[in-house]
């Protein structure tokens, strides 16, 4: 049954985050850590869209390589997301017991698909002010970040620099920091959005609100433009979004699905297909709470008798598997972040993607 898709009014793509963007669309490219690649974001930024891309798990000297690669692809705005807390309490304690300890439930399959078992290395963190000080020499345009806000002379600089600044909050009071602190845009994330969760007042299982109940909260507290994040997937989600008070929209999941991207083929094919089945919010892959397709990975993972490492020790770890699991096409073992709109994915281009989007939206 096709449902009828109400429009926006002609000019809806004229907002006050587009104009403090300098963008021609207000919508915005998650960053996918992990699972992006320079052509992706690129490709969104020379849409008119903000292309991002999820730097947290990389080197320094590696996220100036990025950066170059995206300039050399687009002239036009786009971003670079951190994560401004990078490790959870424990990491550095954690020893080899522990990590022998939450190997097990995974040493069978690993072996099982022909790998050794994975030799304990002590924990070597990668500092977010090492990370963040490349990003203000090479003057990107745009910076955002979840699991926190970063120190005062951090975002002086990038205001200096005229960086401007996009931080997430999971709930109104999150929200009400960020404006605060002297951040431009407030990303609002609900609990339907796919991958891990940017909570940083409090836990993250305790900040679990949903985006068309967390929006209007938010653009009730706070004067700074509001990007509705989680969950939206297609025009119907974006004229939701604008109706409750938000000035453009974060998607990410339905870019999973591109060729361009950098899911694997089996991750693309359960969203292509709508075969993501549930999705679900877990700690086990990674030690942080976050949504992902349900597989006998995560079934095994989740029982009370796993133990699980703090992140990101526990992302390391699991990385034994899922890498092999890749290789050998086991995707029970594979890791497939998702949002709970996943089965509306539908392009495999996301310029395609975007040209039907905003069409549908127009009334085109």
């Amino acid at each position: 049954m096709k449902t009828q898709v109400a429009r926006l009014e002609k000019h809806w793509a004229q907002t006050a985050l587009t104009a403090r963007l300098g963008i021609e669309f207000p919508i915005i490219q998650g960053a996918l850590g992990g699972f992006n690649t320079q052509r992706l974001s690129a490709a969104v930024s020379n849409f008119g869209g903000l292309g991002s891309f999820g730097a947290h798990g990389l080197a320094p000297e590696a996220i100036r390589t990025v950066i170059s690669e995206i300039r050399a692809l687009t002239a036009k705005p786009f971003a670079m997301n951190l994560w401004v807390s990078m490790e959870d309490d424990g990491a550095r304690a954690s020893d080899e017991a522990a990590f022998q300890r939450s190997l097990q439930p995974l040493l069978p399959h690993i072996k099982a698909l022909g790998g050794s078992a994975p030799v304990y290395k002590p924990y070597k963190p990668i500092r977010f002010e090492d990370q963040m000080r490349v990003l203000l020499d090479e003057k990107i345009p745009v910076f955002s970040f979840i699991c926190g806000i970063p120190p005062k002379e951090i975002l002086d600089e990038c205001r200096a620099q005229g960086i401007i600044t996009i931080g997430t909050a999971t709930t109104p009071d999150e929200a009400i920091a960020v404006e605060q602190a002297g951040v431009d845009i407030v990303s609002a994330s609900g609990f339907e959005a796919g991958g891990h969760r940017g909570s940083f007042l409090r836990p993250a299982a305790e900040s679990l609100i949903g985006t068309f109940s967390l929006v209007p909260q938010i653009a009730d507290v706070v004067s700074i433009p509001v990007v509705a994040a989680g969950g939206i997937a297609d025009a119907r989600g974006v004229i939701a979004a604008f109706a409750l008070g938000a000035d453009g929209v974060q998607i990410g999941t339905a870019f999973l699905g591109a060729a361009n991207g950098g899911a694997n083929e089996f991750h693309r094919a359960a969203l292509l297909n709508g075969q993501a089945g549930d999705t679900v919010l877990t700690k086990a892959l990674t030690g942080r709470l976050a949504r992902g397709i349900r597989n006998r990975l995560i079934d095994e993972l989740d029982r009370k008798d796993a133990e699980i490492l703090p992140y990101p020790l526990q992302r390391a770890l699991v990385k034994n598997l899922t890498s092999l699991a890749e290789t050998s096409a086991q995707p029970a073992f594979l890791q497939m972040w998702a949002g709970q709109s996943a089965n509306l994915t539908r392009y495999a281009d996301e310029t395609a993607f975007l040209r039907h989007l905003v069409a549908e939206i127009s009334g085109e």
